[in-house]
């Protein structure tokens, strides 16, 4: 792994410290910043100090995005057993107060 690569980012939300590139760096060397992240190494790149991308593998990529597409509340409702349960709405009426404006 390139000098570059071996230096650490400690970002409070990764399980574990992953390598930083410079964008320059990286550009320079895109081909093994792809190698590790496709390896299950994700990469972070930085423009002028600040955290700007992470690179990770397809794999990974498409997990997270799979997150998103989880069924909704009312799909999951839906398919319920209990969705043919008959139930009373009962509407409760409260108290109005008078205000004056």
């Amino acid at each position: 792994m390139f000098e570059e690569a071996q230096k650490m980012a400690n970002h409070p939300h990764s399980p574990k410290p992953m390598p930083v590139w410079k964008l320059s760096e990286a550009k320079a060397k895109l081909s093994e910043v792809v190698r590790l992240a496709a390896a299950g190494h994700p990469q972070r790149i930085t423009v002028k100090g600040r955290n700007e991308a992470v690179v990770v593998s397809a794999d990974e990529f498409d997990e997270l995005c799979a997150v998103g597409s989880a069924p909704t509340l009312h799909d999951l409702l839906s398919r319920s057993p209990l969705k043919s349960l008959a139930f009373e709405r009962a509407s409760v009426r409260g108290l109005v107060r008078e205000v004056d404006l």
